[in-house]
């Protein structure tokens, strides 16, 4: 029987024999009986409490997972392809990938992108090392650009912050001198800076390349917008007149791109301190948003009123008004627009609210809010580390809440 097969009564015996513990020295640093640890070493007594195991892994000086195990009914790393991952983003040659045409690359491409949003994330990770080899061969500079932003999301998703800047980096590269692929090539960049903590690159990062598209009046403030949309678009500066029917869309979608820019900077100000400055740029955002009806999301980007509104509920909670962010999120989590978000986005969004009601001490709120998120969108929950530290939280309280508890034991935070 391997380390991994033992019970989690006999892993506790061996590490209090490695640290040289009596049953009794145990008991009594965790001020319990003699008998409770030798029922808990015995198997007699379950240890079914994480804050329990916690406490354990404490005084016995290991982390928690060591006592219980490696083998966890969802891992608590990336799912497995995540190597394959990197080894494709560290080909800077051309691969011999299979020949294929654009429109088959571009269906791949579209494919992954619904994985994505449908929050298939086991499935993406098995996908992307060929579409990455794919999209280099094609020599598309937006193929490549796409199949190296879907991969960065992923991976910040999946607690592989580095490597997805890694995967930006790429998309920044293959955009070269087109002004919207750079720009949505900006949303992973700072996507993947704040996931690392860098929230001050981030915010350079994302409102530079949003004011390059979107420029902000030079006589207002950033969050001031001058005029109805369609005003705007007039001067937008990557105007190309001429284009046919298709025009306005591509102008709705490259300012939706400007739009999105804008949240992720607003997200990264938040994380400054600069609480203002983060209100400011929502505003400019939701001012983008309102002249939007009707695009299509050529860019993925799922921007939008109500992507404005759910960033403000983020920034929100951030500055610390989580009852107030808790106020906003109720109502529009009511609306058809909410509705009408990626599985993946709604999912996300979930477990930031998880989070505020952490905040104001609601933990039926937040457990509501998990199972929710994973109801609809089951990996945002079960393969993120952010979500597994929440779970662990509400997890931790007395009693845990029927919902997170079954929520701790899918992801192998009990026994």
């Amino acid at each position: 029987m391997t380390n991994d097969d033992l019970p989690i009564g006999r892993r506790v015996a061996r590490w209090r024999v490695r640290r040289s513990m009596t049953q009794q020295m145990l008991a009594d640093r965790l001020r319990r009986s003699k008998s409770w640890v030798d029922k808990v070493e015995r198997g007699v007594r379950a240890l079914d409490r994480y804050s329990v195991i916690q406490e354990l892994a404490h005084v016995l000086r290991v982390d928690p997972e060591v006592l219980l195990g490696e083998q966890r009914p969802t891992p608590a790393g990336p799912p497995d392809g995540v190597d394959d991952i990197r080894a494709a983003l560290a080909r800077y040659d051309t691969p011999h990938a299979q020949e294929q045409t654009m429109e088959e690359v571009r269906r791949q491409v579209g494919y992954a992108w619904l994985s994505y949003q449908h929050a298939h994330y086991g499935q993406l990770v098995r996908v992307l090392p060929g579409l990455l080899d794919t999209a280099q061969a094609a020599r598309t500079p937006e193929l490549l650009v796409q199949a190296s932003r879907i991969t960065s999301s992923l991976l910040v998703k999946l607690g592989e912050a580095d490597l997805g800047w890694l995967a930006a980096d790429r998309a920044m590269s293959a955009a070269g001198d087109d002004p919207i692929l750079a720009a949505t090539a900006a949303i992973s960049v700072a996507q993947a800076l704040r996931a690392s903590n860098r929230d001050r690159l981030a915010l350079t990062a994302a409102l530079t390349a949003a004011n390059r598209i979107t420029p902000a009046p030079a006589h207002s403030r950033d969050h001031e917008v001058d005029g109805p949309f369609e005003d705007r678009i007039g001067r937008q500066p990557h105007d190309h007149r001429g284009g046919g029917r298709g025009e306005p869309q591509r102008l709705a979608g490259e300012w939706a791109v400007g739009g999105t820019l804008l949240l992720q900077a607003a997200l990264a100000a938040a994380g400054c301190g600069e609480s203002r400055r983060a209100d400011e740029l929502i505003d400019r955002a939701a001012g983008i948003a309102a002249g939007l009806r009707g695009y299509d999301d050529m860019h993925h980007t799922s921007f939008g009123p109500i992507a404005a509104k759910l960033a403000r509920v983020v920034v929100t909670a951030q500055r610390g008004d989580a009852g107030e962010a808790l106020q906003r999120h109720s109502t529009l989590v009511r609306r058809e627009a909410w509705r009408r978000l990626p599985a993946e986005y709604r999912g996300a969004y979930l477990v930031d609210v998880a989070r505020a009601y952490l905040q104001v001490g609601d933990v039926r709120g937040a457990a509501r809010a998990l199972v929710d998120a994973d109801s609809v969108a089951p990996a945002e929950v079960r393969c993120r580390p952010l979500a597994r530290t929440v779970i662990a939280d509400v997890a931790r309280c007395h009693p845990a809440p029927a919902g997170v508890a079954r929520l701790a034991n899918l992801v192998g935070l009990t026994r």
